[in-house]
C-alpha cells in the first residue's frame, strides 16, 4: 500500500505519539498517519501488519485503529480544538479509515482532560489482580462511556455465564495452541530478551503461568507445554469480567467499538484500573456465534477483557515515529 506523504508539523507529530500508545491485538500497531500540512491527519490501516489467521477479516486490526483514533481526539482537544473527523471517506480506498481536522478552538472538559492525563497510564495488564473489587460507580461510568461512543459494555457477573464464557476462552485459547498455524502467526510476533523489537510481545511479558486465572491468557512463552497445569491458580483474582458488544458488525462498526474501548480503558486507568484481553474465542467463528447467543443478547461481541487492580504492569514497545507518520 502506498501513502501519500505530506507536512508534518509539530502538532500532527504530538497527535500521532499520543496514537501510538493504543492497543492492538498482539501489540502489531497496525496504523499508518499521513499529515497534510496544518490540515489534519489521515489514519490509514496498514494491512501489512494484520493476522491472516486470527484475523482474517481485519476486525481487531479495525478496532486498534479506532483506539487510536480516540487517543488523536483527545489529543486535539488536550491542545484546545474541536477535531472534525471524516471516517473512510474515500470509497476506493478501505484502508483509510479517517481523516482528523482542526475544527473550531473549544476548551477541553474536566473529563477529557483527565482521560489525556491516563494516556501515559494506560497499560495491557496480564495475569491475576489484586482482591479489591471495583467501585460500583465505576462500572456504571464505564457503561455510560462506551454507549456515547456507539457500544454497549455486558458485566458478565452471573456465576453460570462467568463459567460458560471462562469455558469459551480455554478452548479459543486451546485452539491457537494446538493449530499449528495459529501458534506460528502469533509466535512471529513474539520476541526474546535477546532479540528485542520495537513491536510484537515479549515473552515474558507476565512471569506466570497464563492458565492461573479463569479466564486464561495467551501463552507467549511456551509454558503450557512445560508446564500443563498451573502450579496455582487465582480464581478470586479474576477481576470483573466484562464484554463489549455491538449491535452491527461492519467496519465503521469495528473503528467505533476501538473508540468505545479506548474511552473505557483511559477512564479505567485514571481510577487505576487496568484490563487484561481474552480475545481468543472472538478470533475463532463457531466460538464467537457462541458468546453472541449466549452472552450479547444477540449483539456481536467485540471485545472481551477483565478489569482490576494489578500488581504490576509492563509497557510494551512502541514502533519509530518516522516509521508509521508520513
Amino acid at each position: 500500500m502506498s501513502f501519500r506523504s505530506g507536512r508534518t508539523s509539530h502538532a500532527s507529530t504530538f497527535l500521532v505519539r499520543a496514537a501510538m500508545t493504543a492497543p492492538s491485538l498482539l501489540n502489531t500497531q497496525p496504523w499508518r498517519f499521513v499529515a497534510d500540512g496544518d490540515m489534519g491527519i489521515e489514519l490509514h490501516a496498514d494491512t501489512g501488519r494484520g493476522l491472516p489467521l486470527a484475523d482474517p477479516h481485519g476486525r481487531e486490526l479495525v478496532l486498534g485503529c479506532g483506539a487510536a483514533l480516540f487517543n488523536m481526539r483527545l489529543t486535539m482537544l488536550h491542545l484546545g480544538f474541536r477535531p472534525v473527523v471524516h471516517t473512510f471517506p474515500d470509497p476506493q480506498d478501505p484502508a483509510h479509515l479517517a481523516t482528523v481536522g482542526w475544527g473550531a478552538y473549544t476548551r477541553p472538559t474536566d473529563e477529557e482532560q483527565r482521560l489525556y492525563t491516563a494516556l501515559g497510564r494506560r497499560h495491557t495488564a496480564h495475569g491475576p489482580f489484586l482482591p479489591e473489587p471495583l467501585p460500583p460507580d465505576l462500572v456504571d461510568d464505564m457503561r455510560d462511556l462506551t454507549h456515547r461512543e456507539g457500544a454497549d459494555l455486558h458485566v458478565i457477573d452471573d456465576v453460570a455465564q462467568r463459567r460458560l464464557l471462562a469455558e469459551l476462552v480455554r478452548v479459543g485459547e486451546e485452539a491457537h495452541r494446538t493449530d499449528a498455524r495459529l501458534a506460528t502467526e502469533q509466535a512471529a510476533w513474539t520476541w526474546r530478551l535477546a532479540r528485542p523489537r520495537d513491536d510484537g510481545v515479549p515473552a515474558d511479558v507476565s512471569v506466570l503461568h497464563p492458565d492461573s486465572t479463569a479466564l486464561v491468557g495467551r501463552d507467549y512463552a511456551g509454558l503450557t507445554d512445560m508446564f500443563p497445569t498451573p502450579p496455582r491458580r487465582w480464581p478470586t483474582r479474576t477481576g470483573l469480567v466484562v464484554l463489549l458488544a455491538t449491535g452491527k458488525d461492519d467496519p465503521l462498526t469495528w473503528l467505533r467499538s476501538g473508540q468505545a474501548l479506548q474511552r473505557l480503558l483511559l477512564h479505567a486507568a485514571g481510577h487505576g484500573v487496568m484490563a487484561a484481553f481474552h480475545t481468543q474465542p472472538l478470533e475463532v467463528p463457531h466460538l464467537r456465534t457462541r458468546v453472541r447467543q449466549a452472552l450479547t443478547a444477540g449483539q456481536f461481541p467485540q471485545v472481551i477483557l477483565r478489569l482490576g487492580h494489578a500488581p504490576h504492569v509492563r509497557a510494551l514497545p512502541r514502533r519509530a515515529l518516522a516509521d508509521v507518520l508520513g
